[in-house]
């Protein structure tokens, strides 16, 4: 099975709440991701929920959030024609302080196309995602 993986990682003097607290915020996801235009989660931010995201130019699509530990991670799943594509979000304390990660992991059949067609502006986009999520929580 083919696999596609793009990654931003950055390091961060916000707390953990900080950044969680804008993770789980999923209507206002578009504060710190230029290329999420709307975005909306049914119930409570937490495995299993199921929600809708209008990626900029794009079409909507739906996500189910496969993985979340408060305070620690969270994956998203689309689902694409013989195609997952996970958004996994993670923080992880270090010497150097909290670091997070967000990365794009697309598996199964297509990603070879899938990776050429919405892969690249993806995974050009994560690390401006990430600093603006870093840059807002280092503001409160």
């Amino acid at each position: 099975m083919s696999m596609w993986i793009a990654e931003a990682v950055r390091k961060t003097t916000a707390s953990r709440a900080e950044i969680w607290n804008r993770w789980a915020d999923v209507a206002h996801w578009s504060v710190w991701d230029k290329d999420v235009e709307t975005s909306s989660l049914s119930g409570n931010f937490q495995r299993g929920a199921r929600g809708v995201l209008k990626p900029a130019g794009g079409p909507k699509s739906s996500f189910e959030l496969i993985e979340c530990t408060p305070l620690r991670s969270f994956t998203s799943r689309s689902y694409l024609p013989l195609c997952t594509m996970d958004f996994v979000h993670t923080m992880e304390e270090t010497n150097d302080g909290l670091t997070i990660s967000h990365r794009i992991v697309m598996s199964g059949f297509m990603t070879f196309l899938f990776a050429r067609v919405i892969g690249k502006k993806l995974g050009q986009g994560l690390p401006a995602a990430v600093e603006t999520l870093i840059a807002q929580a280092e503001k409160r």
